[in-house]
């Protein structure tokens, strides 16, 4: 999750006071031949609409690199799948956030 999350800060894309990153563990999940053995990390970037597909793919290349470079050890050991997919989020939205606030207060 720091990985990610240092990797977001580092794009310089994102507001700080908005990057969160999640992790969800599957217990039940096949792919490929169904060897137990295979694992796979799926990451979805949600972003707010308005950047450019430049912005968008500078932000993925720089996230995904991050992420595979943590995965290294993983994938020297064992079968895995690493994919990254950026999805919009249309409106409308609901957020309430004071997170912004307190950043500005700490600058």
């Amino acid at each position: 999750c720091e990985t990610a999350r240092n990797a977001a800060v580092e794009t310089g894309v994102f507001p700080l006071g908005g990057i969160r990153v999640r992790t969800h563990r599957c217990d039940h999940a096949v792919m490929a031949d169904g060897d137990p053995a295979h694992g796979f990390v799926d990451v979805t970037l949600k972003i707010g609409k308005g950047r450019d597909r430049e912005t968008k793919q500078r932000a993925g290349d720089r996230i995904f690199a991050a992420i595979s470079a943590a995965l290294d050890p993983a994938f020297a050991a064992t079968t895995v799948a690493l994919s990254l997919q950026i999805e919009e989020i249309d409106e409308p939205n609901w957020k309430r956030n004071t997170i912004h606030d307190a950043l500005k207060g700490r600058a």
